[in-house]
């Protein structure tokens, strides 16, 4: 006996029928497919052994599948939020950053290092405040290298 049972009224079926035709025009994400298909699957009675099977999903996602339809039925299908913070710089700020990392370093030094490229970010104005870090990421991330 399963503790979540999944039970669709009609209209829940006729969406999830819907969101899984719309979604093969490349819509939806495969994520939420595969809920959907899965929550059908589990309505017609199919066991997490055989709806795992059918979709290439592991167990656990099935049964938390199932879990979460109980608590939210159909909002169960969007991705919840993930950790994290958002991001510092905006892509022109990012671009920005580049730009100066490949200019002339300023008078005194040598060459940049990512703290003054963190307070040049500063003194343009692009963030309140920067970290050597985020510099070191965004750097990391456009492929640009401090060392000449």
């Amino acid at each position: 006996m399963k503790k979540y049972r999944v039970e669709l009224s009609d209209e829940e079926r006729a969406a999830l029928q819907r969101l899984i035709r719309r979604g093969k025009r490349g819509k939806t994400s495969a994520r939420k497919m595969t809920r959907a298909r899965a929550l059908l699957l589990a309505d017609r009675g199919a066991s997490d052994a055989e709806i795992s099977a059918a979709l290439g999903v592991g167990l656990l996602t099935v049964e938390r599948t199932r879990c979460r339809f109980n608590e939210t039925r159909l909002a169960s299908l969007e991705d919840r939020p993930r950790p994290g913070g958002p991001h510092l710089l905006s892509r022109k700020a990012e671009a920005r950053l580049v730009a100066e990392a490949r200019r002339a370093p300023p008078a005194g030094h040598e060459r940049w290092t990512l703290r003054l490229l963190a307070r040049r970010v500063v003194e343009l104005g692009l963030a309140d405040a920067c970290s050597h870090e985020t510099v070191r990421r965004v750097l990391r991330k456009r492929g640009v290298s401090l060392k000449t």
